[in-house]
């Protein structure tokens, strides 16, 4: 046998060339910089390269190659994160850097304890892996595999049923299969034999998954559509194509003028809205602030204008702002407090207001001041600005028009990356939410690939729930997304746009909605039960083999 071909440095760099062909792959399947909407299809595979390379190598270096793949994947896949935050491009590498080093040594031992159909716990393992990292003060959804098919709406009517978890299951399993059937090969001509000889050990799997993929594609023809009977309401999107935060108070009044003139011309326009939704902080100036302390004539002056225009309008407005008020601190005196909300505002008044739930780790809250000073300090000077959250999951309530006379419309409104978790919108929609309003900034990204991101997480929260959500964002994407999941209207992206939608208003509950992410839960349990079974199966064996040894040496 050749030296060569089987040397340190030729496996070295063949698995190498699997994570780096994972990093691609994992980029490729979503909206990245070379392909806008992200290649789908390419998600079925996508991660084949990275269950072989834990099948090539040793429990110890799955450590450094999940690491390694890691910090590669997340570099190239969140890029755009770096100009969010100047520790959050950091953060999200080091996080991915350590996630995925202490997951494959995970994936490593189910082949070690499962032998033959060890590729099945190494499914689950990574459905498990990427519920779990979607939970807690780091918990973050970009870049789950199941949003990769986003476009796909057939594929993806399953959520209604299991969430996006239901769509991971169908799109990991070709993946781990193959990672599992190529782990002996010698070269690339050996792949066709390799897959036959695995496929006829383990066609019951393959087949099974087959039978599941059909079922989810009929039940998505099936059921898509079905709400030609719903009310409608039309829902004015203003997209003002700023960063609201970087600026002064001439760039706010700026702001001030595009947003009233994007939303007069909306107003004149045929069909005319039943509301209009301006997006996260669209104003900035703290409207309630400013409204009763009137500490800074010049901002007090600017929401007074703003005032005076809402005050002129025969419909609602929705708009994010800086909730900021006085709040007893705990030692009998009082602290100003900010959140981060949504104003509802009929007849100039606010009616109702929503106070974001979920925030974002290290750059909107960071609650480990006492154990951590000196990572709270940087984030201070790195000009990080905290916010309090809310404790309730509103939903407003608005007179609209309808069919036979007035009506009410109940809708919620989760800001910026709160619709990027499921468990949150299926609360709003549970708290009789009829319509989800997404408002977000992701202008601070100048970046497609950011927005289309996010993009592809607010469509599963539409077809989990069975709900039309509408977004009206900074500068982008801006749209209309019927109950299916179906971008029906999109402003073009980096413009001034605005955009009426007329969305369907159902009130039904999906099994999503009424039982949540259970799916997710049940592949972290399984997982964690598989690994404890496995190590005591494997106890069990050798102090068994040690026995009988034992007693053939009396």
């Amino acid at each position: 046998m050749n030296p060569i071909v089987n040397s340190p440095a030729r496996r070295f760099f063949i698995n190498l060339g699997l994570a780096v062909l994972g990093m691609v792959l994992f980029t490729l399947s979503f909206p990245n910089p070379l392909v806008e909407k992200g290649l789908p299809l390419l998600a079925w595979l996508a991660w084949a390269p990275v269950f072989l390379l834990v099948n090539r190598v040793n429990l110890p270096g799955s450590i450094l190659w999940g690491a390694l793949y890691g910090c590669g994947a997340y570099s190239l896949f969140n890029y755009w994160m770096g100009a969010f935050h100047p520790m959050a491009g950091l953060i999200i590498t080091t996080t991915y850097t350590v996630y995925l080093g202490l997951t494959f040594p995970l994936l490593k031992l189910a082949q070690i304890l499962f032998r033959r159909r060890f590729y099945l716990v190494q499914w689950v393992l990574w459905l498990a892996y990427e519920y779990l990292r979607t939970l807690g003060f780091l918990g973050y959804s970009y870049g789950i595999s199941g949003y990769s098919q986003w476009e796909l709406t057939p594929v993806i009517q399953v959520a209604r049923l299991g969430g996006v978890w239901a769509v991971c299951a169908l799109v990991v399993f070709p993946s781990a299969w193959l990672g599992a059937a190529l782990r002996g090969i010698g070269g690339p001509g050996e792949i066709p034999g390799a897959l036959a000889g695995f496929f006829r050990r383990e066609w019951v799997s393959a087949l099974s998954w087959f039978v599941c993929l059909c079922l989810a594609l009929g039940y998505g023809i099936r059921v898509r559509g079905g709400y030609g009977d719903a009310s409608l309401v039309r829902i004015a999107l203003i997209q003002h194509n700023t960063d609201p935060w970087r600026g002064d108070m001439d760039e706010y009044r700026q702001n001030l003028r595009v947003l009233s003139r994007l939303s007069d011309e909306s107003l004149q326009a045929s069909p005319r809205p039943d509301m209009v939704v301006w997006s996260e902080t669209a104003f900035v100036p703290r409207i309630y602030w400013h409204s009763n302390y009137r500490d800074d004539q010049e901002s007090w002056d600017l929401v007074r204008e703003l005032l005076s225009y809402l005050s002129r309008q025969d419909l609602p407005f929705v708009l994010g702002n800086d909730d900021a008020r006085l709040e007893g601190n705990g030692s009998g005196g009082w602290e100003r407090v900010d959140y981060n909300a949504v104003l509802l505002f009929e007849g100039g008044e606010i009616s109702d207001l929503y106070r974001k739930l979920h925030l974002v780790p290290f750059t909107e809250y960071f609650p480990y001041q006492r154990q951590l000073p000196w990572i709270y300090d940087a984030l201070i000077k790195a000009d990080t600005h905290f916010w309090k959250k809310g404790k309730e999951a509103t939903v407003f309530s608005v007179d609209i028009p309808r069919p036979g006379g007035p009506g009410t419309l109940k809708f919620s409104t989760p800001i910026c990356f709160e619709d990027s978790f499921g468990y949150l919108s299926r609360e709003f929609v549970r708290n009789g939410a009829e319509l989800i309003v997404n408002l977000s900034n992701d202008a601070w990204s100048h970046s497609l690939s950011a927005q289309n991101q996010h993009l592809t997480m607010a469509v599963f929260r539409a077809v989990e729930n069975h709900r039309s959500m509408v977004r009206s964002t900074a500068s982008g994407q801006t749209c209309g997304i019927n109950p299916d999941g179906r971008v029906i209207a999109l402003a073009s992206p980096f413009t001034e746009a605005w955009l009426t939608v007329e969305v369907p208003v159902l009130a039904d509950k999906t099994l999503y909605t009424v039982y949540g992410d259970y799916l997710g839960r049940f592949f972290a349990v399984l997982s964690a039960a598989l690994l404890i079974f496995g190590a005591a199966s494997r106890i069990l064996l050798t102090l068994k083999n040690d026995s009988a040894a034992h007693g053939r040496n009396r």
